[in-house]
């Protein structure tokens, strides 16, 4: 989000913000022409020009005729973001695997890699370890050096250092990763809680753009939850994230969750818990559960034998819908594999058990368009945004 420069700020401090608004613009929305930029912006064409001629002599964007020509008369030049210009290395770890990517600037993926996480090896060190192993053969292999370093995790996590108070799934307390990464990577160290940052990569590139309410549920091990409220991240003191939502207790009697209370909601509908519904192992892979989705999806019917997981999926979704009011909800990760006649029905049930939905003419409920990058796509954004600030 930009803020426009106040009355008596230095004509420096006003170049570099309309810079960075204009790099941001490009990076968010991708290839522009200058007189779009001008009018996104509020900006006249010759700042634009200026602008723009900065921006290429630095290496970060360039101009480029468009492939399609519609009309007469010569086209428009597209401004377009150099994606080498500036990267990040993003970091998404997770309860049984952790992914790693460079994305550069306009939010191109580079390079990938990742390995498996197992429960003798998710020993906080040795995550570090394989992170910084993992790391400078990527580097190295693509030739660019990033710029920052973006990392989501699965817990609490302070935005100020990349503090980790507790990570529940992966065991871990009081873990300060964003100090160890950043001395061992030589880059700032930006850290989230992992549905955060894929409620920020949807409303900036996934099914949520357009919506400034919204807010992202994700299942995997344990389901946890993202808001973005009016255009930004919500969080609470501390600049903690807002949005542990699998630990809302709604069955107080029920099973003992990991964080040690009972009845949490993704005791009921976390991955342990879908896999119980499908008649299933509850440590059964990840793989199983969705072939297992699959299959109910042809009928083009919510599937009868998860009609009590549906009832607690859509419980929990009405409760959070009143409390913070969201436009959308974007259900992620493993939740993208659900039945869409059954994603239909709880949209359906949530519209017509929230009085803020019906106030709202009736809150959207969909499935994340950008899957299982949702979080390793938002740990890259995080980093961009100090990085797109300084233009």
């Amino acid at each position: 989000m930009t803020t426009t420069p106040t009355a008596g700020t230095r004509p420096d401090d006003v170049r570099r913000h309309n810079r960075a608004a204009l790099l941001r613009r490009l990076h968010v929305h991708g290839p522009s022409t200058r007189a779009s930029l001008a009018t996104d912006l509020g900006l006249n064409r010759s700042t634009i020009k200026a602008l723009v001629d900065g921006l290429a002599e630095d290496g970060l964007v360039e101009e480029r005729v468009p492939a399609q020509r519609s009309g007469a008369g010569r086209p428009s030049l597209l401004v377009l973001p150099q994606p080498q210009a500036a990267v990040v290395l993003a970091i998404d770890i997770r309860v049984e695997r952790a992914g790693m990517a460079l994305v550069g600037i306009g939010g191109e993926i580079l390079g990938r890699g990742g390995w498996n996480i197992r429960s003798t090896t998710n020993d906080p060190r040795e995550v570090f370890t394989k992170i910084v192993d993992t790391a400078g053969p990527l580097i190295d292999e693509l030739g660019v050096h990033p710029v920052a370093a973006g990392v989501s995790v699965p817990g609490v996590v302070r935005h100020q250092d990349g503090f980790v108070h507790e990570a529940p799934n992966l065991h871990w307390t009081d873990i300060p990763l964003g100090a160890w990464l950043s001395r061992a990577l030589q880059l700032p160290v930006h850290m989230g809680n992992d549905a955060e940052l894929g409620a920020l990569a949807e409303h900036l590139r996934g099914v949520a753009r357009g919506y400034d309410d919204l807010v992202y549920i994700s299942a995997e091990v344990g389901v946890g939850g993202g808001v973005i409220s009016n255009g930004v991240s919500m969080r609470g003191a501390g600049g903690h994230h807002v949005g542990e939502v699998g630990h809302m207790v709604v069955r107080p009697q029920g099973r003992q969750c990991y964080c040690g209370s009972h009845g949490c909601w993704e005791t009921e509908v976390g991955e342990r818990a879908l896999a119980r519904a499908l008649g299933l192992d509850e440590d059964s892979p990840v793989g199983a559960i969705v072939h297992e989705l699959r299959l109910l999806s042809a009928n083009g019917e919510a599937p009868g034998e998860l009609a009590e997981f549906t009832d607690w999926l859509a419980l929990g979704l009405g409760n959070v819908v009143n409390l913070l009011c969201p436009q959308l909800v974007v259900l992620g990760d493993l939740f993208t594999a659900l039945p869409p006649a059954l994603v239909e029905h709880v949209e359906r049930t949530v519209r017509e058990r929230s009085l803020v939905s019906r106030a709202l003419a009736g809150t959207r409920v969909a499935t994340s368009a950008l899957g299982t990058d949702a979080k390793l796509l938002g740990a890259a954004e995080l980093a961009f945004e100090t990085v797109l600030a300084d233009g």
